[in-house]
């Protein structure tokens, strides 16, 4: 019983959350710095998280050929090309490495 409380206490707090913003600001636009910011939140988190992916627990597993490759992928997009070439470049590069 417990269990099935907490879940519907964190949904309850999760919905909330989610409607604070709207109710906050009503039908005013954001001003472009917040909105800014707001464009670059979810590409800042991805990065973080592909850093510590790639790092692995204590950065003990880190392994130089998957830097390249994500540096490949990371120059791919950089010059314009579309995400799945990017991803695709990253693959090759990172598989080309580890096969010498």
């Amino acid at each position: 019983m417990r269990i099935w409380l907490s879940l519907a206490a964190v949904t309850v707090a999760t919905w909330l959350m989610k409607a604070a913003g709207p109710l906050a600001l009503g039908d005013r636009p954001l001003p472009p710095a917040v909105r800014t910011v707001v464009g670059l939140m979810a590409p800042t988190l991805l990065a973080a998280l592909v850093v510590v992916e790639v790092g692995g627990p204590g950065w003990s597993g880190l392994d130089w050929r998957q830097l390249v490759g994500v540096a490949a992928a990371g120059v791919v997009r950089w010059r314009g090309g579309p995400l799945p070439a990017a991803v695709i470049a990253g693959a090759v590069v990172t598989a080309l490495l580890r096969l010498s």
